[in-house]
């Protein structure tokens, strides 16, 4: 399927800077540009590839000024970046949608599947059981005993939704992720460690992505809740009773103890660490392989362990790097002043 940029510029309301009619039917990096491909700029690290790129159209943002002749068609935007999701999100839009349920999956007969929805070889729906209209559950997919799924979710191959767990409309959950496991609750006894049952759910609100192999554990009691919104990267632990705001983001390898509860818009890099029991507030931004031990108050742009502004711990690192040398001039001063002490004690 072809668009030109004329149909483009009007999806995304741009403005075009070069030949209406020009027509794409695929997307690549600037660097890779070909014919009949849309690219973008965003990140000015790439500009110097767009005075060569080959692909037929690029979507630039409106203050974009080129220092030289450019051959391409470019659409300017107020955000490129922005513009691309859009315009990858009706692409995939476009993608025909599997249906049907695979001979060789498994349907308990007290389930209770939408319209439109595609089950996968050798998945299991448990008894009890919702699936809503237009999910796809690709097979090997585990969905337990009385679980719900809302409308037009997306489980790929090797996702386990533990029994009783809610997941809401538009949610995407990666492979290997797992939905419900027992949080990690354990009584010390002078024998060992002595289970404790986790008897609570886990809630997936509406369009919540979780990546692949990461873990939301289900809460002691109550429920461990994803609000609305929320990307989760790959290889992120969420353990039992957490609370996760509206459409905070992590990277992958972030950690999140128990009963943590984390605030709305919160921005976490790659391996943070959360302490159990504290509070995150609203728009919170930690840097990578932060870690906190202790609540943090909303608005706050921290980084480090413990989390410090970003000026203060970049003018931290630079001193530790110095600091074996440092410790040879403290020693040094040391002996000089003991010199000196016994001097004036000998005179």
């Amino acid at each position: 399927m072809e668009f030109s940029a004329k149909q483009i510029a009007a999806f995304i309301q741009g403005e075009i800077v070069g030949d209406e009619n020009a027509t794409v039917h695929t997307f690549a990096k600037i660097e890779e540009g070909m014919p009949g491909a849309i690219s973008f700029l965003s990140n000015p690290k790439y500009t110097p590839y767009i005075y060569d790129t080959q692909s037929s159209i690029v979507l630039v943002n409106k203050d974009f000024v080129p220092e030289q002749k450019i051959k391409t068609t470019l659409i300017k935007v107020d955000n490129a970046y922005e513009s691309l999701a859009k315009l990858l999100n009706l692409y995939e839009m476009s993608k025909p949608k599997k249906q049907g349920v695979n001979s060789l999956a498994f349907v308990a007969p007290s389930a209770k599947i939408g319209e439109n929805v595609y089950i996968g070889a050798f998945a299991y729906i448990g008894e009890n059981a919702i699936i809503g209209d237009d999910t796809q559950i690709y097979p090997h997919t585990f969905i337990g005993d009385g679980v719900k799924i809302g409308n037009n979710c997306l489980l790929y191959s090797n996702v386990n939704v533990y029994h009783d767990c809610r997941i809401g409309n538009e949610c995407i959950l990666h492979s290997g992720a797992v939905i419900g496991a027992d949080g990690f609750g354990f009584a010390p006894t002078q024998n060992g460690y002595d289970k404790i049952p986790q008897i609570g759910i886990v809630i997936l609100e509406d369009k919540v992505d979780i990546g692949a192999n990461t873990c939301v554990d289900r809460a002691t009691m109550g429920a461990t809740v994803i609000h609305s919104g929320v990307k989760i990267d790959n290889l992120v632990q969420i353990a039992h009773n957490d609370e996760i705001g509206s459409h905070t983001v992590m990277a992958a390898q972030a950690g999140i103890a128990g009963s943590a509860k984390i605030g709305e818009w919160c921005m976490f890099g790659g391996q943070v660490g959360i302490a159990g029991h504290i509070k995150i507030g609203d728009r919170v931004n930690l840097g990578a392989q932060s870690g906190v031990p202790s609540s943090i108050k909303s608005g706050s742009v921290l980084i480090g362990t413990p989390p410090m502004e970003p000026k203060q711990y970049f003018k931290a690192a630079v001193i530790t790097k110095k600091l074996p040398e440092m410790y040879i001039e403290l020693n040094n001063l040391r002996k000089e002043l003991e010199e000196l002490k016994q001097q004036l004690l000998n005179k």
